[in-house]
C-alpha cells in the first residue's frame, strides 16, 4: 500500500457544555484530523492534543508542526504492507506521541479498509460490544455533582468517573457515595496531589471506589508506588504511562493495579496493543481513556477496547454527550451501557465530509509519491 498524500485539518468544535478538570476548563475542542489517501480510499486519524500543553507537553499547534515537518515526510515513498511499519518508522522521533498516533491511526484505518476488515478486527479485537463509563468534570457544588452522577446512573453507564482537585474531593465524593451507595464510581485527580496527601487518600478507602486515577505527578511512577502501598483502593496510572516499557516498569514496581490506555498518549495503536498484552499477562486492570474525541477518535477507541485485555469500562461515551452533531454518521450511540463494535470494513462510520470541511479552520497536504 503506497500512500499518495496526507492531509491535516485543524478543526474547532464547540462542546455542548464545559468540561472542567484540575488543570483546565474546555468549552470547545481545537483538534487535528489526519487523512491518509491511497487509490481513492481515505483513512482517518485524530490528534487528541489540546490547545495548550497542560495535559502533556504536546499542544494542537505543536503537533501540527511536528506532523508537517518531521512525521508525515518520513512515510514518503514507503510501501506499507502493515500499519506496524508506521510505528517502527516513527520510532526514532522522541515522544510527540499524539502527533505520531494520529498519522498511525489514519494509516491503520486506510489499511483496514483495503483489507476489508473492521478496525476492531484489524487490531485483533473480538468483542461484539464494549462497556461504557462516563467522565464527569469538576462541579461547583455537591448538589450539582450528585445531579450529574444521578443522570449518568439513570442513563445506564457502567461506571462513573468523578474529576477531583484540592477542595473538590473528600466531601464531594462522600456526598455522592451517600446518595449512590451501590453505583460504581472512581476518582480522577489528573496529577493534582502529592505524597503529603496520603491521609486524604487513605480516608477514601472507606468509600469503596473502583480506583483513584493519577493522583500524583504526571511523570511519576516511584511516589505512586509508596501511595499504593499505603491505601487499599487501586491506583490507576494515566499520564505517567507513555509506552509499554513505562507500563512494565510501573507494574514491576507495584505503582498501580490498573492502567488507562489512551491511544494518543502512548503513541498509537501498536503501542496500545503491547500494553494490552503486558496488562493481560500480569493480571492488571485495563481500560480505554478518552480525550473528548470526535466520532473519528471515538471509533478508534471503541475498536481498541474490543481487545480481550480491556476488562474495565472505558471513557467511550456516545457522541450526543459532547456534540450537537458529530462529524460521523451514524453517531456513536450507547444501548444499556454498551456500544456495539462496528463490523463493517474500515472506520465503521461514514465521515461527513461537508461538515468536516465546514469545521476546518486551516489545513495542509503533503505529497508522498515517489519523486
Amino acid at each position: 500500500m503506497k500512500l499518495e498524500s496526507v492531509t491535516v485539518r485543524r478543526l474547532k468544535m464547540e462542546m455542548l457544555e464545559p468540561f472542567t478538570t484540575s488543570f483546565a476548563t474546555q468549552t470547545h475542542r481545537d483538534l487535528l484530523i489526519v487523512e491518509a489517501h491511497s487509490g481513492g480510499d481515505i483513512g482517518y486519524g485524530e490528534c487528541v492534543a489540546i490547545a495548550l500543553p497542560l495535559y502533556s507537553e504536546e499542544a494542537t499547534s505543536t503537533a501540527a508542526v511536528a506532523l508537517e515537518e518531521f512525521i508525515i515526510p518520513t512515510l514518503r515513498g514507503q510501501d506499507i504492507s502493515h500499519p506496524f511499519q508506521v510505528s517502527e518508522l516513527l520510532s526514532p522521533f522522541k515522544r510527540n506521541n499524539m502527533a505520531k498516533a494520529a498519522l498511525e491511526g489514519a494509516v491503520w484505518n486506510l489499511w483496514a479498509t483495503k483489507q476489508s476488515l473492521s478496525l476492531a478486527e484489524s487490531f485483533g479485537g473480538n468483542k461484539s460490544a464494549v462497556d461504557v463509563g462516563l467522565s464527569i468534570g469538576i462541579k461547583e457544588t455537591e448538589a450539582e455533582l450528585i445531579e450529574a452522577v444521578g443522570a449518568a446512573a439513570d442513563a445506564g453507564y457502567k461506571r462513573v468517573k468523578i474529576k477531583i482537585a484540592p477542595g473538590r474531593d473528600d466531601k464531594f465524593l462522600r456526598a455522592v457515595r451517600a446518595e449512590f451507595p451501590d453505583t460504581p464510581i472512581m476518582a480522577d485527580a489528573n496529577s493534582a496531589y502529592s505524597l503529603d496527601d496520603v491521609e486524604l487518600f487513605a480516608a477514601l478507602d472507606e468509600l469503596n471506589l473502583l480506583m483513584i486515577e493519577q493522583p500524583l505527578a504526571h511523570d511519576d511512577i516511584v511516589d505512586h508506588r509508596h501511595l499504593q502501598s499505603s491505601i487499599r483502593t487501586p491506583i490507576c496510572l494515566d499520564e505517567s504511562i507513555h509506552s509499554a516499557e513505562d507500563a512494565r516498569q510501573a507494574i514491576e514496581l507495584g505503582s498501580c493495579r490498573i492502567i488507562n490506555v489512551k491511544i494518543g498518549r502512548v503513541g498509537g495503536i501498536a503501542e496500545s496493543q503491547k500494553i494490552e498484552r503486558i496488562c493481560h499477562d500480569a493480571g492488571i486492570g485495563l481500560w480505554c481513556g478518552g480525550m473528548l474525541e470526535t466520532g473519528i477518535g471515538r471509533a478508534h477507541n471503541v475498536a481498541i477496547a474490543a481487545l480481550e485485555g480491556f476488562n474495565l469500562p472505558g471513557d467511550t461515551a456516545p457522541s450526543s454527550r459532547y456534540w450537537s452533531e458529530d462529524i460521523i454518521e451514524p453517531e456513536v450511540v450507547m444501548d444499556n451501557g454498551q456500544i456495539k463494535v462496528p463490523t463493517v470494513a474500515g472506520l465503521g462510520y461514514r465521515v461527513r465530509r461537508e461538515l468536516l470541511e465546514q469545521l476546518t479552520t486551516s489545513s495542509f497536504s503533503i505529497d508522498l509519491g515517489v519523486s
